[in-house]
């Protein structure tokens, strides 16, 4: 597996596919049934300007037959290949997840480096992690990533390190070695991330006894999580258009006043985002931070009522919510940006559906008093 390196002076040069699955036997003029769409080619975009690279161009092509060679056909991968070699692109990203020996069919065919979307959102994660516990997370995920794929790196097998080859005795190969050192170091990373949520668990249990109440904000990538925890705790915690652009989760403390006489505190956590087909290898690496959230008292989820798309990122939150053990967390669903929407788009049917909906705009500081008001009513006091 060729190297994208992301350190030069100049953005490295990418060209992005995205991939529409259709069944077979579906008419040519049919689109029900298609797992992907062009949102998801906008998405992987998304992705790879947040890490700072320079898109050559994007192509999306409808696969109706999969083949375990590319992914798709031999003659379709060749064209491909071609595109991203004549637009002057060093890498050729894809909107899905490849196999190792996919990912190494097409570097020998085009002579490119080549990502999938696993790849390119565990570098972003990688570049965007400023604490200890975000780095010891991020390298995880990248190990993780990289152990299946050693392979592509060594062609002559037969060298070793010790012995003869032949040999009884012989030493290890290059390849067994690295592999070695690369699962002492996974070992070793998730020691340290253990300790992490040994001491995470320390902290719930004193805030129990405290009788401190946490609310989680939870939602898709830039849906304005951070934001809406900025206006509720009047933090100074980073705001930015970008996808992912918090990675630990900032816990600030609001002491509410409740029934007359009475007040209560509440802790406030700004959470990391949720998108459709988050890595398996980064569920497990940050389990220690998304945590967090299936230990919550109560959950927003910060939906982006102007984004298109809200229905397949709600589905996609709730579905990682489900895997992360916490859908019996009462939840309120804080319908976000509502200055960007006209009076009647904000009387649709935009999110009615969900459970306890009320409107909000993080950004003007609009609806946050309701919204305490559901998250108090949530919490019984």
């Amino acid at each position: 597996m060729n190297n994208l390196h992301i350190v030069n002076a100049e953005a490295p040069r990418v060209f992005l596919v995205g991939i529409i699955h259709r069944e077979p036997g579906l008419p040519s003029g049919t689109r029900e049934n298609a797992t992907g769409d062009k949102t998801q080619t906008i998405e992987l975009a998304g992705l790879a300007d947040t890490l700072g690279l320079d898109i050559v161009d994007t192509v999306t092509v409808t696969v109706r037959e999969k083949n375990s060679r590319y992914g798709m056909g031999s003659g379709k991968a060749g064209e491909l290949s071609e595109k991203a070699r004549a637009a002057g692109a060093q890498c050729i990203i894809f909107d899905q997840e490849l196999s190792p020996s996919q990912q190494r069919n097409w570097e020998t065919l085009s002579g490119l480096s080549v990502m999938d979307r696993q790849e390119l959102i565990i570098h972003i994660f990688a570049s965007r992690a400023k604490t200890k516990e975000a780095e010891l997370q991020a390298e995880l995920a990248q190990l993780l990533y990289a152990l299946p794929r050693l392979s592509h790196k060594y062609i002559d097998l037969s060298r070793q390190r010790g012995g003869r080859y032949g040999t009884r005795g012989s030493g290890e190969t290059r390849l067994e070695t690295d592999r070695r050192h690369i699962r002492e170091r996974i070992g070793l990373l998730r020691k340290e991330i253990e300790e992490v949520r040994k001491n995470r668990k320390i902290q719930r249990k004193q805030r129990k006894k405290q009788g401190v109440a946490v609310c989680a904000l939870v939602g898709y990538t830039n849906a304005g999580k951070s934001s809406l925890h900025r206006s509720l705790t009047g933090s100074d915690v980073l705001v930015e258009n970008k996808l992912f652009a918090t990675l630990d989760p900032t816990a600030r403390r609001v002491y509410r006043q409740g029934t007359p006489g009475a007040g209560k505190n509440i802790i406030v956590v700004d959470t990391v985002g949720f998108i459709r087909r988050l890595p398996h290898n980064l569920v497990d690496a940050f389990r220690a931070t998304l945590e967090e959230v299936s230990q919550s008292d109560v959950l927003v989820h910060v939906l982006d009522a102007y984004d298109p798309d809200w229905k397949a990122h709600t589905a996609t939150v709730h579905e990682l919510l489900l895997e992360l053990g916490a859908e019996n967390i009462p939840i309120i669903t804080a319908l976000n940006k509502i200055d960007l929407l006209s009076q009647q788009e904000l009387e649709t049917s935009i999110g009615r559906d969900l459970p306890n909906v009320t409107p909000v705009s993080a950004k003007n500081r609009e609806g946050l008093e309701p919204l305490w008001k559901l998250i108090e009513k949530m919490l019984k006091f």
